[in-house]
């Protein structure tokens, strides 16, 4: 008894050892992503939250003014509202339309066919395409002259618009083409409905629930924790548009594609105003952080889970 009472404290030691020699290894691993997110995101963040208080265009030392540029955007700079606006109209109808598409292409991709793994693959691969080749595609289908869309619409007796010459159609445009992408989106949704019990849908046969039964007291239900995540991720991947708007019109016509990041595109890197930009960059993030808070105090009302279902 006397020798194992001698012996715990040298196990204690021995463990002692052992735990702080895994520490080091453990901080030794981590170390490369700690570093990388020092240097590419803390950083630069606070570097950026420090320059949208300053007057900064590259070629000049920064000069501190305070709010000043968060005053001039909201009091003094239209286009600041006018791409704003933009970016909220563009993001009010195409996330939503969006969500049903991909949950509507992901139902269909859902039955079982003979090759729908080759039927999935075609839907996916828009989403993995170049945004740069994708737009030159829609410019050219967008045509009002030779443009496809416009040959269909002709040929059924329908007007056939400007879009992006027309400054009331380019953003219907941007909405519309949008829609190209949804399969990324359906892909998640195809996943949540493969995760679906089968035996809710059992139990509610056995109930004799019909199939618009069976889908909007299960299918839907069960859903919704996808869906909330493909609104959050749609509402912050849409107030980021700037590819197609750069590509296709450069803010145009008249200004009607003249998407937020697009103009903070111009103000940094154009018009050298980084402070400026940074400003705006911030501004964005503040919207994009209360729309998602939101999402999140309402989600307690419509977002279900496997035993919130059983108990409808």
């Amino acid at each position: 008894m006397q020798a194992g009472l001698a012996q715990a404290p040298t196990n204690i030691k021995r463990q002692s050892r052992m735990a702080s020699r895994e520490a080091r290894w453990g901080w030794f691993f981590i170390a490369p992503w700690i570093g990388g997110f020092l240097i590419f995101t803390l950083i630069p963040v606070v570097t950026s939250f420090l320059l949208s208080f300053t007057d900064y265009e590259l070629v000049t030392a920064p000069r501190w003014v305070g709010t000043k540029n968060f005053v001039d955007l909201f009091t003094a700079d239209r286009l600041f509202l006018l791409s704003l606006y933009n970016t909220a109209y563009y993001v009010l109808f195409s996330v939503p339309l969006g969500i049903i598409g991909a949950f509507t292409l992901s139902m269909l991709l859902n039955v079982k066919l003979r090759g729908m793994n080759f039927y999935r693959t075609v839907f996916y691969l828009p989403a993995v395409t170049s945004g740069v080749a994708v737009s030159l595609l829609w410019m050219w289908l967008f045509n009002p002259q030779f443009g496809l869309i416009n040959y269909l619409l002709r040929s059924l007796g329908l007007y056939a618009p400007g879009w992006l010459v027309d400054p009331h159609w380019a953003k219907p445009a941007f909405i519309v083409m949008s829609l190209w992408g949804v399969g990324g989106t359906a892909v998640i949704f195809l996943a949540g409905l493969q995760g679906v019990p089968r035996s809710l849908y059992e139990a509610a046969e056995i109930d004799g629930a019909n199939t618009w039964q069976r889908f909007w007291n299960i299918t839907v239900p069960m859903m919704t924790p996808v869906i909330f995540f493909n609104l959050i991720m749609g509402i912050i991947g849409s107030f980021q548009v700037f590819t197609q708007a750069y590509v296709m019109t450069s803010g145009g016509p008249q200004d009607a594609t003249l998407f937020y990041v697009l103009y903070l595109f111009r103000q940094g890197f154009a018009l050298l105003r980084m402070g400026y930009a940074a400003a705006m960059a911030w501004i964005l993030f503040i919207i994009i952080l209360i729309l998602t808070v939101i999402q999140f105090r309402l989600a307690d009302r419509w977002v279900y889970y496997e035993g919130d279902v059983v108990k409808r």
